[in-house]
């Protein structure tokens, strides 16, 4: 595996490749790294792409060369492979790993991404790779009184994280990722900066949170205290503010609202601070809250997401004010929450309850 990491950039006659253009951005810039994922890493970092997306993309990056090396008995650069070789792997995941559509549409993206962002090639082929057929799933929702027993088996962070989640629509990195300085409890509001697609927006801050939200930032203050006596680093700020303002990370207004415990190494700068929660301590808690609770469906943490977007339909609230609150970019991806309420709400009566008024009891 470890000569992945050496597989070496080669220049490319002008002649073989296309400039990669797009939204009147500058022509592609070949990489300054040696090795084909630091390649990858730094692309993505040029052009501020999350860090899950860098991870996804060098994931895929790695697998691809190995599976490659694997089946044509040695590595080779990119470059040197095709169309056969991308189809054949995305193949591979299909029928042997039998991953779901959106992972193969992930691999997918990430291959397309590594051509065109580290070779700089834009070849015809790259438009006839067939795509799986995106599947609209009808989401799973809690009625309110199961959202009420769930968080009623939940204690400690984890359960104001998990009533915030509910009471606001935040997807749970946008709840993880909050600042001290992003919470307004004198307008009720929170703002979600750089959210899904790098998209900000207000939400609701739940009047019924406001008294544990405070009980939570007096804890946290006395953590992000205990981090300025010893000289611990600030935390991380995005986009490069860390060299704008280089003390505005150890300041109280970008301290993390939901702060981990532990220390931990930024996978990016190898500086040790201290990171939010890990997503992982909600999804262990609520797992257990549900068996409790006795809910048999498939909960997962998004489902309270769902939930909050299905009740609020459901009191009345037009369906353009939960697109906002939700910050869909389209008004089509709310509207699945419309076809679990025409069910739900009785609108539209069974058949056989109408047949049943004629029936006798026996």
């Amino acid at each position: 595996p470890k000569k992945v990491f050496e597989i070496n950039s080669v220049k490319h006659h002008t002649g073989c490749m296309n400039r990669y253009n797009r939204n009147d951005k500058p022509d592609w810039v070949p990489p300054r790294s040696i090795k084909l994922l630091d390649q990858v890493r730094e692309r993505v970092r040029y052009l501020h792409y999350s860090l899950q997306t860098e991870k996804a993309y060098v994931y895929w990056a790695k697998a691809f060369v190995l599976w490659t090396a694997r089946s044509h008995g040695g590595f080779r650069h990119p470059r040197e492979m095709g169309q056969a070789e991308v189809e054949g792997f995305l193949t591979m995941l299909a029928t042997e790993k039998q991953v779901a559509p959106a992972t193969h549409r992930q691999a997918l993206n990430a291959l397309l991404y590594l051509y065109r962002q580290v070779p700089g090639m834009e070849l015809p082929w790259m438009q006839q790779i067939g795509r799986p057929p995106e599947r609209k799933r009808i989401p799973v929702v809690l009625t309110v009184q199961e959202v009420q027993t769930l968080l009623s088996h939940m204690a400690g962070t984890e359960a104001l994280l998990a009533a915030l989640l509910y009471g606001s629509g935040l997807r749970l990195r946008e709840a993880l990722g909050l600042r001290v300085k992003d919470v307004d409890f004198d307008r009720h509001a929170i703002i979600v900066r750089s959210g899904k697609g790098d998209k900000d927006r207000v939400v609701m801050l739940p009047r019924a949170l406001v008294p544990r939200l405070r009980a939570q930032l007096i804890q946290v203050r006395a953590v992000w205290g205990q981090d300025r006596a010893t000289g611990r680093g600030g935390v991380y700020l995005p986009h490069a503010l860390e060299r704008k303002y280089p003390r505005a990370g150890e300041s109280w207004a970008w301290f993390w609202v939901f702060p981990s415990a532990k220390l931990s190494v930024d996978p990016q700068t190898g500086v040790e601070r201290r990171h939010h929660l890990f997503e992982e301590r909600l999804n262990r808690q609520l797992k257990k809250a549900v068996v409790q609770a006795g809910i048999a469906k498939h909960v997962s943490v998004h489902t309270l997401r769902h939930s909050f977007a299905t009740h609020l339909l459901q009191a009345g609230t037009d369906i353009r004010t939960v697109q906002e609150l939700l910050g869909h970019s389209d008004v089509s991806t709310t509207m699945i929450y419309t076809h679990v309420l025409k069910v739900a709400a009785g609108g539209t009566s069974s058949p056989l309850d109408a047949l049943a008024l004629h029936l006798s009891p026996g």
